[in-house]
């Protein structure tokens, strides 16, 4: 390290002082801990006076230091400790001129959604009735969208369409996939974000234990089934793994929150009572809209 910037190690040292100086007025740091020894003579090269605080054994830490610490930063257009918390892209991190912490970092894929939106071919590709992307939720204009279908499975994704008379009342459907971990964590700040406006969220995912555990999980208001007949016919206890154990007490603790008569009671009878399931890949395309809460 030079006397001008401070090494991940350090910003990431300040940053838990920081957070400890939330809940107190003082935090004392051994001098012996080499992060500690950096940090005192970075401050001494920006001339930072520590007086008082620098003991024999110690450096006792306080939120005027910080603010020093903080204001030298800014001078030197350089992340702030609150900045460097926060997360930053390594673009970003390069922009404000630290060293690239990948441990610190926000990940290329954490914002990113996967949707499938109507298809706008280039000449060189061949034509597709849906085109798929991936992009930065924080962009889509959730305000133009009706409903959210939320699709558990990356092939049933790739396959979806929404021109299905289930979604016929819907004239600007959003449909993304639900996401991995590549994409788990985009989808579930998209959810959080569209839950807020109040508008419909369907699911269309696996009609097991697993699948509507995930559903409630990431707020849906509805899922997208067959009709009860043909699901009764069609669904086996081939489809409802002993491995999904874990999350019948969710639903069975659902089931009982809802009314005798509500819609969603004999799909529970399926699969918790008769533990039978089906695979999104099976249900085929006459889905219908059945309320999850």
């Amino acid at each position: 390290m030079d006397d001008q910037t401070l090494t991940a190690k350090v910003y990431s040292r300040l940053g838990d002082v920081d957070r400890q100086l939330r809940k107190q007025t003082r935090v004392d740091k051994k001098r012996s801990q080499q992060w500690v020894a950096t940090f005192i003579h970075w401050c001494d090269a920006q001339e930072i006076e520590l007086g008082p605080r620098l003991s024999h054994q110690s450096l006792r830490f306080d939120r005027a230091l910080i603010q020093q610490v903080n204001e030298a930063l800014k001078s030197q257009r350089l992340a702030t400790i609150g900045q460097w918390q926060s997360g930053l892209t390594s673009f970003e991190q390069a922009e404000q001129g630290i060293d690239e912490d990948k441990t610190n970092r926000e990940g290329p894929r954490s914002q990113r959604v996967l949707v499938n939106t109507p298809v706008s071919t280039p000449a060189w590709l061949s034509a597709q009735p849906r085109s798929m992307h991936d992009v930065d939720w924080r962009d889509i204009t959730l305000e133009q969208c009706d409903v959210l279908i939320q699709v558990e499975n990356l092939d049933s994704f790739y396959a979806f369409s929404p021109q299905i008379p289930a979604l016929i009342d819907y004239a600007n459907p959003l449909v993304v996939y639900r996401g991995d971990s590549h994409y788990g964590g985009g989808f579930k700040q998209l959810a959080s974000a569209w839950n807020a406006t109040q508008k419909p969220h369907l699911y269309a995912g696996d009609f097991d234990v697993k699948g509507l555990s995930i559903a409630l999980s990431s707020g849906a208001s509805r899922l997208l089934l067959p009709p009860l007949a043909w699901l009764t016919e069609q669904a086996t206890t081939l489809h409802d793994p002993a491995k999904q154990l874990e999350h019948r007490p969710r639903l069975l603790s659902h089931r009982d929150q809802l009314p005798a008569a509500h819609p969603l009671q004999p799909y529970l009878t399926l699969l918790l009572d008769q533990q039978r399931g089906l695979r999104q890949q099976w249900l085929g395309e006459q889905l219908e809209r059945v309320a999850l809460v």
